[in-house]
């Protein structure tokens, strides 16, 4: 995909989370009732009303792109896909956004060849918002706004980890004992808990150097963020050091853990 295709795209994208992110906060507003799915992960009226929006927008945006949903998959997803489709994940962090935080996000990205080309990741109650396509751009932007041109945005690259050691992001819902353990092994110097893909976007934007996710997570958490993340000087490696890769039919999507760096990995850290 061309660059100025994956950035029209993806300025498209960013209007469609932006409109998403609208929802989401409507429902914010009101006395929501939150569910559990068997993995007793929480799901809201949010989850399901974000994931429905985005997929009639993405219909019109890049019709006959098979999208894979957090809320619409059925545990198996399908046998093959094509080089290019579509991850989302409607609402990430619903723990935060049930427990009145604002670290929660709007996750799309595009994958083409096993590989997230396009991302974008809105934080509507922080009123940010990331998108990549040739670069990282930023904007501070209030749910349901439009999305400013691409001159308008501002560019984010990561940056180097300071002297006196590794600045450390780490789930605040989900830090396994293994990450635990390869942050001991690391130079760290500071840690901080952050919910949700915006974790990605500190590292994007200069904020942060490492984060650990060793325990298995689903790929439409990690997509877009591995895109924002890549495009502005990072990567998201899987446990065996390569880039984490995309379209896992056969593991139903799964990913069996990573680590997220703003600039090259520290050798034997996984």
């Amino acid at each position: 995909m061309e660059g100025s295709v994956r950035d029209s795209f993806a300025l498209q994208l960013a209007q469609i989370a932006s409109e998403a992110g609208k929802i989401v906060m409507d429902v914010r507003r009101t006395a929501f009732e939150v569910s559990y799915k068997p993995d007793r992960s929480p799901v809201t009226q949010a989850d399901k009303a974000s994931e429905h929006a985005i997929r009639n927008a993405l219909a019109g945006v890049m019709p006959g792109v098979p999208i894979v949903a957090e809320e619409s998959f059925d545990g198996t997803g399908p046998a093959t896909l094509p080089d290019v489709f579509i991850l989302v994940d409607p609402l990430d962090g619903t723990r935060e956004f049930v427990a009145g935080r604002d670290e929660f996000t709007v996750n799309i990205a595009v994958i083409e060849n096993g590989v997230p080309v396009i991302g974008c990741i809105f934080a509507p109650a922080i009123g940010r918002i990331f998108l990549s396509g040739t670069q990282t751009l930023c904007a501070d932007l209030l749910p349901g706004a439009p999305t400013p041109p691409l001159d308008k945005l501002r560019p984010v690259a990561t940056a180097a980890p300071p002297p006196e050691g590794l600045r450390a992001i780490v789930s605040r819902s989900h830090l396994d004992a293994e990450s635990r353990a390869l942050l001991a092994r690391l130079n760290v110097a500071s840690q901080r808990l952050v919910g949700s893909s915006y974790k990605f976007c500190l590292i994007a934007e200069g904020g942060a150097d490492v984060y650990p996710r060793l325990a298995p997570t689903m790929e439409w958490d990690v997509a877009a963020g591995h895109a924002v993340l890549a495009a502005a000087g990072g990567c998201v490696l899987a446990r065996d050091g390569t880039p984490l890769r995309y379209g896992k039919t056969a593991q139903g999507f799964r990913d069996d853990g990573f680590v997220a760096w703003g600039r090259a990995p520290r050798p034997g850290a996984v």
